[in-house]
């Protein structure tokens, strides 16, 4: 399972790269704990995050690791532009007009801007997302 964490670790931070332009620094997280991790308000614990780059809860681009506690569920709810997520630990699901899709570690996936959604992390395992975009990040519930 290492391993795979390893794998999809690297993975996230190659996606970064290959965004950058040759005019970047160097970005390195060689270990996710080691960040400062702080927790998403409204949740009482249950979301934390890290900023690896910019800031989740800013005005702009931002880069991070999201933890969600297992068993946690985000409810109906859409982003006003694309999402992209690398799943590193634990299960992560999407629930996309009634259909439940279970994202394990090592798995990606891409949700389009404003699209309807349920989203948590399985009962079995924390899980442990990264995510980038390049504006400010929003969750807009919705009514289901």
């Amino acid at each position: 399972m290492k391993s795979l964490q390893s794998m999809a670790t690297g993975l996230a931070l190659a996606l970064l790269a290959t965004a950058a332009s040759a005019n970047d620094t160097l970005v390195s997280v060689p270990n996710s704990t080691a960040l400062a991790w702080q927790q998403v308000p409204g949740t009482d614990g249950a979301v934390s995050y890290a900023n690896v780059e910019g800031d989740l809860f800013g005005k702009g681009a931002y880069s991070a690791f999201v933890k969600f506690r297992k068993g946690t569920d985000n409810g109906l709810h859409s982003h006003s532009q694309a999402l992209p997520t690398v799943v590193l630990g634990g299960t992560f699901y999407a629930v996309i007009d009634g259909k439940r899709v279970e994202y394990p570690a090592g798995a990606y996936y891409h949700l389009p801007a404003n699209l309807v959604h349920e989203s948590g992390c399985s009962a079995a395992a924390d899980c442990l997302l990264f995510q980038y975009q390049p504006g400010a990040f929003d969750l807009v519930p919705a009514q289901g």
